[in-house]
């Protein structure tokens, strides 16, 4: 995506293509084998470039994996996504190359995922790429519907909206992939719990890697791309929230109390963890903590630590967990 430095320009174009291009048929031409018959879009408007065209962020499959104790290009606050699955080694996939990737098409211990990261969102969630004993690839369609990436699948090209999980136009509209379980922490942390784990290699591809092209973003005003409203209650737009299921809790009241047991689930933040949307280094962002999220048996939920408007946008409907209760 672009950096923010050209935000205003690519703003501008991207209105501006919103009123060329949003109309399904023009999507028709450039997608010829997606079947834009079946949708539950009902405002195609909702749907902008963000820039890039198909693949031009390219996905990975079969990454490389190097040993905890040899990776020496990690800082021990940089954000990873942790995946730990029984009966396989724990992986580490580095924010640093998912920043330029944003989607990881793997295979953990027989099992299919896709291990998804939307900077603009903050969004980051590992799917089960099964759907009905069929393995889907997916790819970056260059596409965004509330500053969030729609993803694509390589044997359909149906559009999958990345916070939910689900496709949104094409053949497979209405499926609703299977989440795993998966977090977002520091490296040294991961490395301290899985010193006998795994860690993404560095992707054989020309990027800046470990370079932050959206310096100062989670600290706008406004999020990139985005047209909709601010969220409720006083909440800034890209202020950090851990959603699980429909609802919020923002991250500011959970470090404030660092254990939070509400409504069956057991929420906990600990410090050591770099924002990867802050600094022009991301292992030089501001400090925003690690966040797990367990069920009353101890067992871990899924969940995503996402901006507040990216909920307020997908779950319009959802409950915000605030200190003076859910509204």
């Amino acid at each position: 995506m672009p950096t923010l430095r050209h935000a205003a320009a690519a703003l501008a174009l991207g209105l501006f293509a919103v009123s060329a291009a949003a109309d399904p048929a023009r999507w028709a031409a450039e997608w010829p084998e997606t079947d834009f018959s079946r949708t539950t879009l009902e405002d195609w408007d909702e749907v902008i470039s963000g820039g890039p065209p198909k693949d031009g962020i390219p996905a990975l499959s079969e990454p490389a994996f190097i040993p905890v104790g040899a990776e020496d290009r990690l800082g021990p606050r940089e954000p990873v996504i942790a995946v730990e699955m029984a009966g396989a080694v724990p992986r580490a996939y580095p924010i640093r190359y998912l920043m330029w990737h944003e989607i990881v098409n793997d295979r953990i211990a027989g099992r299919p995922v896709a291990v998804t990261y939307c900077p603009l969102c903050n969004s980051g969630i590992t799917f089960d790429r099964r759907v009905d004993g069929r393995v889907l690839t997916f790819g970056v369609s260059g596409k965004l519907r509330h500053s969030d990436m729609i993803m694509y699948d390589r044997e359909t090209e149906s559009w999958w909206q990345q916070a939910l999980g689900e496709a949104i136009v094409g053949e497979m509209t209405g499926t609703v992939l299977e989440t795993v379980p998966t977090w977002m922490e520091g490296w040294a942390q991961f490395a301290a719990r899985n010193p006998e784990g795994v860690v993404m290699d560095e992707p054989d591809w020309n990027r800046r890697y470990g370079a932050n092209p959206y310096r100062g973003y989670d600290s706008a005003d406004r999020p990139f791309l985005y047209a909709g409203e601010d969220p409720p209650h006083g909440l800034r737009p890209l202020e950090r929230v851990v959603r699980v299921d429909d609802r919020a809790w923002p991250l500011a009241r959970l470090a404030e109390r660092e254990v939070i047991r509400e409504v069956g689930v057991v929420l906990s933040w600990r410090p050591g963890q770099a924002s990867a949307l802050d600094a022009g280094r991301v292992a030089e962002g501001r400090d925003i903590g690690s966040v797990r999220v367990r069920d009353g048996q101890g067992r871990d939920v899924t969940h995503d630590v996402m901006f507040a408007f990216t909920f307020d946008a997908f779950w319009p409907e959802g409950t915000w967990m605030l200190e003076g209760g859910p509204r």
